[in-house]
């Protein structure tokens, strides 16, 4: 049995077990969250519980297999070998406001986008909550510098994950341990509607930004099958609902793809989908994935696109390109790439 893998109560449960005081697992659970990578480190716990835990459990972690650094912007890229030998990519990068780092909720993902590389094989697995954790403890540690804020950008849809993400972002949260703000945590999905109306109540201060990549239900259909499953239109209800319910605004991620979606008439057909809620568009020039064939807009098409739509009152920034250099920007992760 991993250790790591039982959630607080049932570690508790597990050091009663071996006649130990309930008040040890608040040690080893900060042990935990430290990102220890042998119980000989836990200074703290006697010996005797020490001998036990070696004796009763497994301590394992998630172990950096190949790491690039961007000579452009200095984003670092870290491939992660699981414990069954799968492998997730993570991504550390640097802003003014502090070090952020982009994780991944899956081994692959099932959405099929068809301009993401996280796509490409489908999707193997979910990840436990405990091994989001250990990625996210890895990481820093490599990184040597604090984490202030994480993206769950990575691989995977987080929502089709729910369960394990819903008990990550509580286990970071808890002030024992990492003790992250849910403030600085963003969460992003393709728009799984029972979902994002379960995440409003769950976590309300959480910051949730969707995957748009299209104004219109047919374009989108063609980029993302979510879309047949859950429509454009009940998208947009269940989005005015979480920002009324929740007093925070949304985030739409929109990738640009030459030719595709980033004419003004697309701009305008957005800004009208968008009036009057309380949200942001986030812009994003598709990064180069070979395997696509699809071209991303210049930064010139950009700007004109984000001038349409600020000049109908609709927020609206465009993405700096961290890591695109080693293949670690927005939809270029994916298994076995670095």
């Amino acid at each position: 049995m991993n250790i790591k893998a039982l959630n607080r109560e049932e570690r508790k449960a597990f050091l009663v077990s071996l006649g130990e005081p309930a008040y040890r697992e608040k040690q080893l659970f900060q042990w935990i969250s430290r990102g220890v990578d042998r119980i000989e480190e836990m200074t703290d716990l006697p010996g005797a519980l020490r001998e036990k835990l070696r004796d009763s459990c497994s301590f394992e972690s998630l172990v950096i297999a190949a790491e690039q650094i961007s000579s452009a912007d200095g984003t670092r890229k870290f491939l992660l070998t699981l414990p069954d030998g799968n492998t997730i990519e993570s991504v550390f990068m640097k802003y003014e406001y502090g070090n952020t780092l982009c994780l991944s909720t899956q081994v692959g993902c099932a959405m099929g986008c068809s301009f993401c590389a996280s796509a490409i094989g489908g999707k193997v697995r979910n990840l436990k909550a405990w091994e989001m954790l250990d990625q996210f403890l890895v990481c820093q540690k490599r990184a040597e510098a604090p984490v202030n804020h994480i993206v769950l950008m990575g691989m995977g849809e987080p929502f089709d994950n729910y369960a394990e993400v819903s008990q990550f972002l509580r286990t970071i949260h808890d002030p024992d341990g990492v003790g992250l703000s849910y403030r600085n945590m963003t969460v992003s999905t393709c728009g799984l509607i029972p979902k994002i109306r379960q995440f409003g109540i769950d976590f309300p201060q959480v910051n949730l930004a969707i995957s748009l990549h299209a104004s219109s239900q047919r374009e989108r259909e063609q980029r993302m099958p979510v879309a047949k499953a859950w429509p454009m239109q009940e998208l947009m209800k269940v989005c005015r609902e979480y920002t009324e319910q929740t007093g925070r605004r949304i985030t739409f991620e929109y990738a640009l793809i030459e030719g595709k979606n980033d004419d003004p008439g697309e701009a305008r057909r957005l800004a009208e989908l968008l009036r009057g809620m309380l949200c942001h568009v986030n812009l994003i020039p598709l990064n180069p994935v070979a395997e696509i064939g699809m071209q991303g807009s210049s930064r010139s098409r950009a700007a004109r696109f984000a001038r349409v739509l600020e000049d109908r009152g609709i927020p609206v920034s465009i993405r700096r390109q961290l890591g695109s250099d080693i293949a670690a920007a927005c939809g270029q992760l994916r298994r076995n790439n670095s």
